[in-house]
């Protein structure tokens, strides 16, 4: 047995694990072994997304890997150099093109000359950040710390049947460290309703609702509806810029669940963030803190501990030597802070 070798439970969360182990593996070049893939989830192993997550890795990285079948609980992974390039992955489903980007661009921030990726499968996924989330919250503050990365929608993708697409360009970069104490003040303000081929009162509905609960005015209130040649689906963001961070909220419709209903989770997670005063909310906080243990450094508040951040955290330190330290900030409000040990 590789005695460098790092093993992995994956019970203590779910596909963000095999994610984040596959980023760090990369950029490290330590191998692992992870068991227990998405143990507690319904439908526990690798599914197509994961499975395509891994498959790119393993291009982009000539990595040798053991156990990538869909259902697999275990999976082998030990990464050679990482290479820039030209990539176009399929997910086949409408699995997130999201969270297999999220799980390439550090490693392709460190490859040896600029990238070309194309993902296609799902861009607007319930349990996923959507294309919206990752081109105005998230990457702009890896660019303020020196990322070089463009991104853009090619098109919708709506489960369960996918078609979409985004495109992704990469410079080689290095990371310097952030520190997020709070957002700032309100500057913009924006809810967007987007449907395909559903009929247009959802959108009105769900603007209403927001409208009313949040009291925004008519102008921030936004309708799309996209092409019906798109798959059916609906998609509700919530978008808040300050003077230090941009959130979006998201919430995707379902036949089963009322427009008014939909309008509510996106807007109980925007209210909690607002109300917490903390610089960033739950998504980011968890997507931030794999950018910000590359750079060696970086601090940010946030509204709790969720379990993608806590799993996260346990992931990094077994990769590398960063002091990740939590306090509470006060009673509404965690502090994460990153250092180099």
């Amino acid at each position: 047995m590789n005695k460098d070798l790092i093993e992995l439970d994956g019970a203590i969360g779910g596909g963000q694990i095999l994610r984040s182990a596959l980023s760090l593996s990369m950029i490290t070049g330590k191998p692992f072994r992870i068991h227990n893939i998405r143990a507690k989830r319904s439908r526990p192993g690798l599914l197509r997304q994961h499975l395509t997550a891994v498959a790119a890795a393993a291009q982009i990285s000539s990595a040798r890997v053991e156990g990538a079948q869909l259902g697999s609980q275990s999976l082998s992974f030990a990464p050679g150099a990482i290479q820039g390039g030209d990539y176009d992955f399929a997910i086949g489903t409408a699995g997130s093109c999201s969270l297999v980007m999220q799980t390439l661009l550090p490693a392709l921030l460190q490859a040896d000359q600029p990238s070309r990726v194309s993902i296609s499968g799902g861009t607007h996924n319930p349990l996923a950040p959507p294309f919206e989330f990752l081109e105005r919250a998230w990457l702009p503050l890896l660019r303020r710390m020196g990322a070089q990365v463009e991104i853009e929608l090619l098109r919708h993708g709506f489960a369960p049947a996918g078609g979409g697409a985004i495109a992704l360009q990469v410079a080689p970069s290095v990371l310097s460290p952030l520190h997020l104490k709070a957002p700032g003040a309100v500057h913009h303000q924006l809810a967007t309703a987007m449907v395909a081929d559903v009929p247009g009162h959802v959108a009105e509905r769900e603007l209403a609702h927001v409208g009313k609960r949040m009291k925004w005015p008519e102008q921030a209130l936004k309708g799309i509806w996209l092409d019906k040649q798109i798959c059916p689906g609906n998609v509700l963001l919530l978008e808040i810029a300050c003077e230090q961070v941009t959130e979006v909220f998201s919430s995707v419709g379902q036949s089963s669940v009322r427009a008014e209903q939909v309008a509510d989770r996106a807007v109980d997670q925007a209210r909690h963030w607002l109300h917490s005063g903390a610089a960033v909310a739950e998504h980011l906080a968890d997507q931030l803190l794999l950018p910000l243990a590359m750079a060696g450094g970086g601090s940010f508040s946030t509204t709790h501990m969720s379990e993608h951040l806590s799993s996260n955290i346990e992931v990094i330190r077994q990769f590398l030597n960063v002091e990740i330290v939590c306090t509470q900030a006060n009673e509404r409000a965690l502090r994460v802070e990153l250092r180099r040990r």
